[in-house]
């Protein structure tokens, strides 16, 4: 019974104890906030929003075979294999029918069969050939970034008469995969870059309108409401439609940048002129006028940096529109055209019904649009709510 009051003192110090450790890491935690910086701030709280860090993991993953997408591809996405039209796509396998497991991923061979009674070729897989998956082998040549010439591949089927169809082939015998991967080159840098334009353009032009006000606020004003009354689609068509067909497709790329910029923004200048309005008779700006500063430096040294983290969120959530105006464009058959390949490119050959009706994983890039517009879109949310300083 002597141990029994020295475990109850014990028991009754450790609460106090732990409340006390408790305490001092709120406080240090409280003081760790108080000297970080606005961008630590909105690092810690993003981090919270598991979603949006997910989806910003699927987009560091998506710009990864974007830029690398000549060597991720197994194949060149013009390559056409007439001999192999709309075969449907093809299961990796690890085990065989007989319940033999492979270390290394193989593919069934494939047999080529004809309807009777509709005349339509199938294609069936061939049990007894196992067609072994390769990893850094060699194949179609290409020029990495236009730049370094390489046939390394990341994957693929070893002998010039095997292809592989993971995602199917479309009507000419082209790897579909491989156009997925090489048409997220132009699809994902459409957004990003046309986006940068549009911030240059709304910065510039809302800044002025709300800065100065008066006239010259007025005027654009008037010019945005004239922007943004013109539908969308039917101006889109027109201007691309403008586009000379003999133009080559790099050239066509960048005029899709320049009408999807020009039309995109006047959202943007909106915001950043309700900003400057209520921004410009701020103290820190009186501040800076009475040293001498310049206009200039007053809206890019101090009214832009103010709420540049909203900016950047909201650049986020815009990248999805510049995304679906490209593949709008290009699936309509007014935006870029073959040889050149992006998302919009490739779902242009799913068009007709009776195609989908045959091969549906002509549709396929659309799920990746999905998936890029998705995770664009959650990303943005989680920065917007990491730049509101009044977010719970």
């Amino acid at each position: 019974m002597s141990g029994a009051p020295e475990e109850r003192a014990l028991r009754t110090k450790e609460p106090a104890g732990g409340a006390a450790r408790q305490e001092r890491l709120l406080e240090e935690e409280t003081a760790r906030i108080f000297v970080a910086s606005q961008w630590k701030l909105m690092y810690w709280r993003f981090r919270k929003h598991k979603l949006a860090v997910v989806s910003f993991f699927v987009l560091c993953f998506l710009y990864f075979v974007a830029i690398f997408a000549e060597f991720i591809a197994p194949y060149d996405h013009n390559k056409q294999n007439t001999k192999l039209l709309f075969v449907p796509p093809r299961r990796i396998r690890f085990v065989d029918e007989q319940g033999n497991f492979s270390l290394r991923p193989f593919v069934y061979g494939l047999v080529q069969q004809v309807d009777t009674a509709t005349l339509r070729k199938t294609y069936v897989e061939d049990t007894g050939t196992k067609i072994y998956i390769h990893f850094f082998v060699h194949g179609d040549p290409y020029k990495l970034w236009g730049l370094f010439e390489s046939d390394l591949h990341l994957f693929g089927l070893e002998g010039n008469d095997r292809t592989l169809f993971l995602l199917g082939s479309d009507r000419m015998g082209r790897d579909m995969l491989s156009r997925v991967i090489h048409g997220s080159r132009i699809s994902l840098s459409v957004g990003f870059v046309g986006v940068i334009i549009s911030l240059v353009l709304g910065v510039i032009i809302g800044g002025i309108s709300g800065y100065y006000g008066g006239v010259v606020d007025i005027a654009v004003q008037r010019l945005i409401e004239f922007i943004r009354s013109i539908p969308t689609i039917p101006l889109w068509m027109a201007l691309a439609a403008a586009l000379p067909v003999y133009w080559p497709p790099l050239k066509v790329y960048f005029a899709i940048l320049v009408i999807l910029s020009f039309i995109g923004w006047t959202g943007l200048a909106r915001v950043v002129r309700g900003r400057f309005l209520a921004l410009r008779e701020e103290d820190f700006v009186m501040a800076a006028r009475l040293a001498g500063a310049s206009e200039w430096r007053i809206i890019v040294r101090h009214l832009v940096p103010s709420f540049l983290s909203y900016l950047i969120a909201n650049l986020t959530l815009a990248i999805p529109g510049m995304i679906l105006g490209e593949t709008a464009l290009s699936f309509l058959g007014v935006g870029l055209r073959p040889p050149a390949v992006s998302w919009g490119v490739i779902l242009n050959e799913a068009q007709k019904l009776r195609v989908v009706a045959q091969a549906p994983w002509l549709l396929l890039p659309g799920a990746f649009i999905v998936l890029a517009v998705l995770a664009f879109n959650f990303v943005g949310d989680g920065l917007r709510d990491a730049a509101d300083p009044y977010a719970r």
